[in-house]
């Protein structure tokens, strides 16, 4: 079966859609040989990369983001030829605007399967998002309007794959057909609570061997929101200003908060990027505790990582990523405030966390490794093909 994944949420830096597709490539070429990739993403210039199993196509496309390095593909005919070369079996779209609707137009006239990954519940991301500026019935009326167009685009595609059986649930009151949820995964490989030299990694930052390492990684943008951390943090600092040191890893339109804070508190460190995993996981392992203030998450790749290096998360409850969780969230925030997240945080640390994160590390391994994932997702995909009708 030759597999041709479609998405413009690809960048050097970008996070767990790249890492999902990638993940995905690794997993051909380790356990399903058989079976063919074909990635087609966005990029400075038009080029094709081939290895073994997978061919990489990037189109030429204008960057919409200087600090993540987004880039929106707007040459659809680029996209189509390639399809009508390639001819996949099957084409899966990561996308909800254009390449979504192009994907399934070509999928008809090459008469093959589409099927669609909701990696992005961005009607709640970015509507609700806006309610100060729309008004209560502004709101309500954009509300409206963006489940019609998420129920007329994803209705258009044989299956819905989603990462989350709540909100598989919320897409199927919507009126999405066919909803069907699949797990995202971890590379246990990579992230696991092997002991290495975390006391090296905290000391190159600056913390204090008295003081509880909190870590954050992700994009620095309201969606995330991350401004509400960013007061959780100041407001800890304020109570005992040596108690906690924040690690930032990552970027985005939030990253002079980081800057102003910062200078105002102390007990920051910034990295802007970290794109080798295995450093990633090193700054996992370094932390006593991951602190993940998303609200809006449709999985929760970094809470799902940092548990599987043996480092417990502390968070908002109430979002699609609680499921994950591979510990319990007795003393996570019930509430979306500042307030709320840093009692969450103060009661967290007080537990022991080396106890709570190795055992979310062995859950984590049994239920998340991206094998024991793509085995059920490639399930997906054959039922998927033998059932689509092609006249």
């Amino acid at each position: 079966m030759k597999i041709c994944d479609l998405t413009q949420f690809y960048s050097p830096f970008s996070g767990g859609v790249k890492r999902y597709l990638h993940e995905k490539i690794a997993y051909i070429r380790n356990y399903s040989p058989e079976d063919e990739h074909v990635l087609i993403v966005p990029g400075p210039k038009t080029e094709v990369r081939t290895s073994s199993c997978s061919r990489i196509y990037s189109i030429h496309s204008p960057l919409v983001s200087r600090s993540s390095r987004y880039r929106a593909l707007v040459n659809l005919r680029a996209v189509e030829e390639i399809l009508e070369r390639e001819r996949p079996d099957l084409i899966e779209s990561s996308d909800p605007y254009q390449i979504g609707w192009k994907a399934i137009a070509v999928g008809r006239a090459l008469k093959v399967p589409v099927v669609g990954f909701y990696h992005s519940h961005f009607p709640e991301a970015y509507v609700r998002g806006s309610a100060k500026i729309l008004g209560k019935r502004g709101t309500q009326r954009a509300i409206r309007l963006t489940r019609a167009y998420v129920r007329k685009l994803y209705n258009r595609f044989q299956a819905t794959l989603v990462p989350s059986e709540r909100l598989a649930d919320l897409l199927s009151e919507w009126g999405v057909d066919n909803v069907r949820p699949v797990r995202l995964g971890v590379n246990t490989e990579v992230f696991k609570p092997t002991p290495d030299d975390a006391r090296a990694t905290r000391q190159s930052l600056g913390v204090e061997a008295d003081q509880k390492l909190l870590l954050y990684v992700g994009r620095l943008a309201k969606e995330k929101n991350t401004q509400t951390m960013f007061r959780a943090f100041e407001l800890l600092c304020l109570r005992d200003r040596n108690q906690f040191h924040l690690l930032v890893i990552g970027d985005g339109p939030q990253r002079h908060r980081v800057q102003k804070l910062r200078r105002r508190v102390g007990n920051i460190s910034w990295i802007s990027y970290c794109t080798d995993s295995a450093d990633l996981a090193r700054f996992y392992r370094a932390a006593d505790l991951f602190v993940h203030p998303g609200v809006q998450e449709t999985f929760g790749l970094v809470a799902l990582e940092s548990q599987a290096c043996g480092t417990p998360v502390v968070g908002i409850r109430g979002s699609y990523m609680d499921r994950i969780i591979c510990h319990d969230q007795e003393s996570w925030a019930r509430e979306n405030s500042a307030e709320g997240l840093a009692g969450a945080i103060g009661g967290s640390s007080a537990k022991n966390l080396t106890t709570l994160g190795m055992s979310a590390a062995q859950t984590a391994e049994n239920l998340y490794s991206w094998p024991r994932v793509f085995e059920e997702l490639f399930c997906i995909y054959r039922e998927v093909r033998s059932n689509y009708r092609r006249f």
